[in-house]
């Protein structure tokens, strides 16, 4: 159902389209759906209080890293709960402010996840590659700027696509996708020269994986030449494991950030298969990323353990 109204009439009120779910099968959909936010959220959550609490975790790597399960628990919460409340009344109406919210809320996490893994990146390079001028470089006040640079440069991206959108007159009432994007807040347009809108989206999608590919290729293939011209085996074997959790993030994000992508393209996909690949993208790392994180980080292991044997003893 997608309404032509006249830019006159238009409406606040937005139809949003449905996630097809068997009658059979919503309660348990909404139950698991539940479970996976409250999980992501829990696990995300844990990993932020480590940082702040645990002074072993203090440390300009941990500093930075800190954005990304911030990061991941605003992306998921932004699209789940919203969803799952959707599906089990089956309402499907959002307000226009709320749908520009949540749009800016995905797309600032989407974005703010590949500028941080770039800088998680840079300061795995200066650490392992130039380990006796780490704490000289990597000062509380370069720490602070190179988050503030990321959180900065995220936002000011992010505000100039949705200013583009927003300039267009509006004339329908039905977001296509199960969720708020760019995408779907350009479809209300009745403009039709929308060039800027996709000149400026193609050099946001590229300048964003410029950045990111390209700091964390030069990162970590100069970390790859030290750990080879490294004598030492425990020397390499810790250094790809600090960095594998990264690469493991950031390929997973890629994967379901090009499905999200191509399906908008892809003319043969099924409607709710190219809602499912949205909904991934926004949920699955989300989940994978904390997990990732506490199995490939020693010093995230050592303080979580550490916190449950405190506690472990204060019951007692």
């Amino acid at each position: 159902m997608e309404a032509q109204l006249s830019n006159d009439t238009f409406s606040w009120i937005l139809q949003i389209a449905k996630f097809d779910v068997s009658p059979d099968v919503v309660y348990p959909v909404f139950l698991t759906g539940a479970l996976i936010y409250l999980f992501s959220v829990l696990c995300n959550g844990i990993i932020l209080t480590l940082i702040v609490t645990q002074r072993s975790l203090h440390k300009p790597m941990f500093y930075i890293m800190f954005s990304l399960p911030l990061a991941d628990i605003l992306g998921i919460t932004a699209l789940l709960p919203r969803l799952l409340i959707d599906i089990v009344t089956q309402s499907n109406v959002v307000y226009y402010p709320t749908c520009v919210l949540q749009g800016i809320i995905l797309h600032t996490y989407a974005t703010s996840v590949f500028f941080i893994l770039a800088a998680m990146a840079f300061d795995r390079y200066i650490a392992i590659c130039k380990p006796l001028r780490y704490q000289s470089i990597m000062t509380p006040f370069t720490v602070g700027g190179i988050i503030a640079l990321v959180w900065g440069l995220d936002l000011a991206l992010i505000m100039v696509l949705f200013g583009l959108q927003a300039r267009l007159p509006k004339c329908k009432t039905f977001i296509v996708n199960v969720f708020c994007d760019n995408v779907s807040l350009v479809r209300l347009s009745c403009a039709s020269d929308i060039t800027v809108n996709n000149i400026y989206g193609l050099v946001f999608t590229g300048f964003i994986q410029a950045v990111s590919v390209g700091v964390q290729l030069f990162s970590y293939v100069q970390i790859l030449k030290t750990c080879i011209s490294h004598s030492q085996s425990d020397a390499k074997i810790k250094a790809v494991n600090t960095c594998s959790a990264q690469i493991i993030i950031f390929v997973l994000f890629e994967i379901f950030g090009n499905i999200w992508i191509l399906s908008y393209r892809l003319q043969n996909i099924s409607p709710n298969a190219q809602k499912l690949c949205g909904i991934m993208t926004f949920t699955v790392p989300p989940v994978a990323n904390p997990i990732i994180y506490g199995m490939k980080t020693k010093d995230i292991r050592n303080a979580f353990i550490m916190v449950l044997k405190k506690l472990k003893v204060t019951l007692r």
